[in-house]
């Protein structure tokens, strides 16, 4: 069950489409939850239905299209790389390799200890930018050199542990 502010957050989110268009709000119901459970389950995804007032199937639908949302337990940090043509000839794909050697796992895969999933990104709109990253869908990293990709390790495994 979401928490009281869970649900608040939604309900603030439904508030900006007309009453009989609530189910709109689905991205921004499925991120909020998506926030609280680390996840959407298929429990989660049932709870933003009834919310929204929607077929379960539908928000599903949205969940499994995108891929900022996980619908499979994922590490505490998500390192979206993104590897379209604009980021790829930027050093994307370098970028994907050398984080793939690091973290000892491939796209769509958790570390061992939970603290890391790596996924392939779709374009992040940061073309000038490249080699992008982005964490947990919400912080994007530009030029990512190995040495920052290094650094960028080294800081969330640190907070990882200072978080638990």
């Amino acid at each position: 069950m979401l928490s009281e502010k869970s649900l608040k957050e939604i309900a603030r989110n439904v508030a900006k489409y007309p009453a009989e268009q609530k189910q709109s709000a689905v991205m921004a119901a499925l991120a909020v939850a998506q926030d609280e459970y680390g996840w959407l389950s298929a429990e989660a995804i049932a709870e933003v239905a009834q919310i929204l007032e929607m077929p379960a199937i539908w928000v599903q639908e949205v969940a499994t299209f995108y891929n900022m949302y996980n619908t499979a337990p994922a590490g505490k940090f998500k390192l979206s790389v993104c590897t379209n043509l604009p980021c790829e000839l930027s050093g994307g794909k370098r970028a994907a390799e050398y984080l793939k050697q690091k973290l000892g796992i491939g796209f769509g895969q958790t570390t061992s200890c939970g603290t890391f999933t790596l996924v392939e990104g779709e374009c992040m709109g940061a073309c000038g930018d490249a080699p992008v990253a982005l964490i947990n869908n919400k912080t994007m990293c530009s030029w990512m050199t190995n040495d920052k990709i290094d650094t960028l390790l080294e800081e969330l495994t640190a907070s990882a542990k200072v978080t638990g």
